[in-house]
């Protein structure tokens, strides 16, 4: 089984190690103070480094998928779905000094003890911590028939400035305005999962809307079955060639 991390800097450089145990192994290269690893754990759950900081997004499932992994500083939470929200591994995880950021439907679920350390975000809050400055961004369904899943102002999606990247967390949507109009995204995280969020197309369009310079497609395992990000990268490189897309193991014991 292969975790694989991306460090963003100079340059991008693709790494994977094995583990002798069967989990994903994390590796012991560290990234240069200008650098950004990014792990995919599963579906929407991945980890950021940034300058010595480390962020978890939507952790769920086991806690040990994160061991070999540096305890998190912050753990932004996008909604209340279950693929998006353990409490179970929420507690394995949190150290004393991590901070949650999450939207109030999120908050509402946490137990006292997780309450003491999440600030609630809604969309449009803008929180600094340390170096990095977090944005909570809308996220919600346009179709009519799947307003139910993701209704407007229930859930975030973050927009993370560090330094002079930007680094956009989509969450659980469809191509709404807000992600039609970002500018300046060096990296961005787009689900597209049919009947949740949104079709390959609808994310085809949106990515060549907003143009950001990397695209890691992830949340693309919908009701029948993965959805095609084969076809995703080739329209969008082709349409676009200033658009690179990446495409990590989100699903390590998916079948070939």
């Amino acid at each position: 089984m292969y975790r694989y991390i991306f460090f963003i800097g100079l340059a991008i450089s693709f790494l994977s190690c094995q583990s002798s145990n069967g989990n994903h192994a994390a590796s012991s290269q560290e990234s240069t103070q200008d650098s950004i690893s990014i792990t995919p754990i599963y579906h929407a759950s991945f980890v950021l480094g940034m300058n010595k900081q480390t962020i978890y997004v939507d952790p769920i499932k086991s806690p040990d998928l994160y061991k070999d992994l540096s305890s998190p500083d912050l753990i932004l939470i996008t909604h209340d779905h279950g693929d998006h929200l353990s409490i179970k591994t929420l507690k394995a995880l949190l150290s004393p000094n991590t901070l949650i950021l999450a939207p109030e439907s999120v908050n509402k679920k946490l137990p006292e003890q997780l309450k003491e350390q999440t600030t609630v975000m809604n969309n449009g809050d803008i929180k600094n911590v340390k170096d990095l400055k977090i944005k909570a961004m809308p996220m919600y369904n346009l179709r009519p028939e799947a307003k139910k899943f993701h209704p407007k102002g229930k859930g975030n999606g973050y927009l993370i400035t560090f330094k002079d990247k930007r680094i956009y967390i989509s969450g659980d949507t469809e191509d709404i305005p807000a992600m039609r109009h970002l500018k300046h995204i060096d990296i961005a995280f787009v689900c597209m999962n049919l009947p949740y969020t949104m079709s390959v197309n609808q994310a085809i369009q949106a990515v060549l809307a907003f143009h950001p310079k990397t695209v890691y497609p992830y949340h693309y395992k919908g009701t029948d079955g993965y959805s095609d990000v084969q076809k995703f990268k080739e329209t969008v490189e082709q349409k676009n060639p200033n658009i690179q897309v990446k495409l990590l193991n989100w699903y390590p014991n998916r079948s070939k």
